[in-house]
């Protein structure tokens, strides 16, 4: 293979000519090898990609297993290469026509164009290096192929001195972190927890004057409205999406700037501001740059955080999916006060029977999330020194609970929330039924003889209202206490 100098490539074409860009679409129509070459020297790769000699090593020395780097950080290092072409070309680092055709590749790599072209796997350096370089190596031989150059030849645009110019893997792989992992949380997971909630609120409204038996420590309580329990799982919905809301912010500080270990070195002055900017542009989302990136690249801790708030969430949505299988268990002899939708046969044996399976497969990835965290938080905390080199698996990690988590929430929310029914009939008669609504007798007769009084109601299997009566209490003074719609929003003088 014939290797170009820069200087050679500078004499051939002068620095603010435009060479003819063709127009190509995304695809290389070649069989066989071709030979790239880096700083260790020749590699063969297929000649129908546009990756390069980095990520083909990649690709021989980390085959393990099957997990690939999420599409979601590439498609992030679109925006991060086309902001520093930018800023690169308007501080007069890079001639116009190179900085316009890398963000214009770059762009493509956005849209998911060339997704085919980034095959790498989770494990490999910690530090993401494989995958920069094989955005950079796409990027350029894409950039190449609409010069009608040679690919792999790394002219006229070079992977590295061109396409990361001013950048390190150090500080560009913790900012495609933090731009994948906004986005997904912004635009899937928090939209689907929000419409959960509406669904369970509408649900709470309609129930609001459904007087049913309340349960502690598995055991009959005094009552309360569906309308009140449902309100409390809106509420809990409410304060997991505004945690998820608060860590994620922390997302939007990026490490852009602070190349190889956070002092800017190879970088122009205001690079990370200037790059940072570009970003909100490109992106719409409040893009800042880290204010110390020393931290921003030796540590995970905000990638911690987003994902603990995640696994917050997960642990409010495991108690909402358990409640509800119980309080539909059944449909003969379980507690039965809810109606459960059908979605599928529940049993291959069992004819006719049906299974809370939303809440089963919510439940299922709740417990994912909730291990996820335990790998997040090692890996956040071994980072050594000026780069915690644990990347990888912190992003993939946090990319998998946020997209489980989005596409369980709303399964759950259409296939389960919207179609549950109340069982009247079996609520009505627990509430009739139901010994703890004596309760209400303790401020007017005593604890003690409350206590008695329920106590015989169970002993002998009758109802309340005949054990309080059998036992002194007038007709009159039951009817006016114990009335459990009452109970359910006691006033002033109730509370005791």
């Amino acid at each position: 293979m014939v290797r170009h100098s820069r200087a050679m490539v500078d004499s051939d074409q002068p620095h603010d000519q435009s060479p003819a860009i063709l127009d190509l679409p995304v695809g290389i129509e070649a069989t066989g090898e071709r030979t790239e070459a880096d700083s260790l020297g020749e590699v063969l790769v297929p000649a129908d990609h546009y990756w390069g000699a980095q990520t083909q090593r990649s690709l021989h020395h980390f085959d393990i297993g099957d997990d690939k780097m999420p599409k979601e950080v590439h498609r992030a290092y679109g925006p991060i290469k086309q902001a520093a072409a930018i800023v690169n070309t308007r501080a007069g680092r890079l001639p116009q026509w190179k900085g316009k055709l890398i963000a214009r590749v770059s762009q493509e790599v956005s849209d998911g164009a060339l997704d085919a072209e980034f095959p790498l796997h989770v494990w490999q350096t910690g530090s993401g290096t494989h995958t920069n370089m094989n955005v950079n190596e796409v990027i350029a031989n894409r950039c190449i192929q609409l010069l009608g150059a040679a690919l792999g030849s790394h002219q006229p645009v070079h992977p590295n001195d061109d396409v990361n110019m001013s950048q390190s893997s150090n500080d560009t792989f913790p900012t495609a972190m933090h731009l994948a992992g906004y986005k997904v949380t912004k635009e899937q997971t928090l939209p689907a927890l929000r419409n959960l909630r509406d669904a369970m609120d509408a649900k709470a409204r309609l129930w609001a004057s459904v007087v049913k038996i309340g349960r502690t420590h598995l055991q009959d309580a005094t009552p309360l409205t569906v309308g009140q329990e449902w309100s409390g799982y809106v509420s809990a919905l409410d304060d997991s999406i505004a945690n998820i809301e608060f860590a994620t912010e922390g997302l939007l500080d990026v490490a852009m700037g602070g190349t190889a270990v956070g002092t800017g070195l190879n970088a122009p002055a205001n690079f990370g501001q200037e790059v940072a900017a570009e970003l909100a542009r490109l992106t719409g989302f409040a893009v800042r740059t880290a204010d110390n990136k020393f931290a921003a690249q030796a540590t995970l801790d905000r990638m911690v955080r987003a994902h603990a708030a995640l696994t917050s969430a997960a642990v409010t949505l495991y108690k909402i999916a358990n409640d509800l299988r119980w309080l539909g268990s059944g449909p003969r002899t379980g507690i039965a006060e809810l109606i459960l939708p059908s979605n599928e046969a529940g049993s291959s044996i069992m004819p006719g029977k049906s299974n809370p399976t939303q809440a089963e497969a919510l439940l299922m990835v709740c417990i994912e999330v909730i291990g996820s965290d335990v790998s997040v938080r090692m890996a956040g905390a071994e980072g050594n020194f000026e780069l915690n080199a644990f990347r990888p698996i912190v992003i993939r990690k946090y990319l998998h609970s946020a997209l489980i988590l989005k596409d369980a929430t709303d399964r759950f929310r259409e296939f389960m929330i919207e179609g549950t029914e109340l069982n009247l009939e079996k609520i009505n008669s627990d509430v009739a039924r139901s010994v703890m609504l004596v309760t209400a007798l303790s401020p007017v007769i005593g604890y003690d003889e409350a206590a008695h009084i329920a106590h015989d109601a169970i002993e002998r299997n009758v109802t309340l209202k005949e054990a309080a009566l059998a036992n002194g209490v007038s007709e009159a003074l039951f009817d006016q206490v114990v009335v459990p719609l009452y109970m359910t929003h006691p006033g002033p003088s109730d509370a005791q």
